[in-house]
């Protein structure tokens, strides 16, 4: 059984967990490219340790329907409150950015919108009809909300059909109600089955570790989305964005990691990335195979 810690003072980061700056002639290009025109990406904006290795290969990462959350989850470091007005322009504004860079692989995300009737469906379905218009070569990846499990709304990503589709797990199910509020374990289960149910070939999440979850739990919830057909699954550490987030109850150890990744790929999932540093869209272009 895997020990979980369950410090009153804040757990000190080890000496594994380095960050490495990002290098590269391919990202120092693209970084100049985000500069000049004032792109916005996740990469950027959220700091993301991989961001020289993705961008290097061609992948980076978006985020559209604004940057204020209508949820408030104990582990993100998204604002919350009232969402801005919907742009009806950002589908035009994401496919252009994306060819100015030249993006091989594009990943898109977006916060949680339950104050829309449509959850901002309908700007999800438009931003990947005009990037396939834009950007014929650009293959694409949708990380995507919960849509609080509603089918007719959930229809309308699957009828743009992405090469990926990826809703997020973020962590086992006895964590989920003190991790993600107004989440539900077992609606996240049924949006990544349905999605397979209705033909999208690779379906995709990710999970934290490092919140308080046993070695059993991640195991059950590796079966749970098994037995939901998931294809791809990420496993990273949960890294604290502020003091006024949940806390880091354990670094997991890199063995650790690879003992889940073995697991998981016995399993026979199609990929899984387990690591420290591991991020929902890392190496999200080698998921395509």
């Amino acid at each position: 059984m895997q020990e979980v810690s369950t410090p009153t003072a804040r757990v000190p980061k080890p000496k594994w967990l380095r960050v490495k700056l990002p290098t590269g002639k391919k990202y120092t290009e693209l970084r100049g490219l985000v500069d000049k025109y004032d792109l916005h990406t996740i990469c950027t904006s959220g700091s993301c340790p991989n961001m020289g290795e993705c961008w290097s290969e061609g992948t980076a990462t978006f985020m559209i329907l604004g940057n204020i959350c209508t949820r408030s989850c104990g582990f993100c470091g998204v604002k919350t409150g009232r969402p801005e007005t919907v742009d009806w322009e950002e589908p035009e504004k994401v496919a252009r950015s994306i060819k100015i860079m030249n993006i091989k692989h594009a990943v898109i995300t977006s916060v949680d919108r339950d104050d829309l009737k449509d959850m901002g469906t309908i700007i999800w379905g438009e931003t990947v009809k005009a990037i396939r218009r834009m950007n014929t070569d650009t293959t694409l990846e949708t990380l995507i909300p919960d849509f609080q499990g509603r089918e007719d709304l959930l229809d309308r990503i699957v009828t743009v059909n992405p090469e990926v589709v990826s809703h997020n797990m973020e962590t086992v199910k006895r964590l989920t109600r003190e991790v993600r509020i107004q989440a539900k374990y077992e609606r996240s289960l049924a949006v990544l089955k349905y999605l397979k149910e209705q033909g999208i070939e690779r379906t995709k999440t990710g999970i934290m570790l490092g919140l308080g979850e046993t070695e059993e739990e991640v195991i059950q919830t590796l079966k749970d989305l098994k037995e939901a057909k998931v294809d791809i699954v990420t496993i990273g550490q949960y890294l604290q964005p502020s003091k006024k987030h949940l806390p880091v109850k354990q670094f997991i150890t890199p063995d650790q990691f690879k003992k889940y990744e073995t697991i998981g790929l016995e399993m026979g999932f199609r990929h899984v990335e387990s690591g420290a540093l591991v991020r929902s869209s890392y190496k999200a272009q080698k998921h395509l195979l």
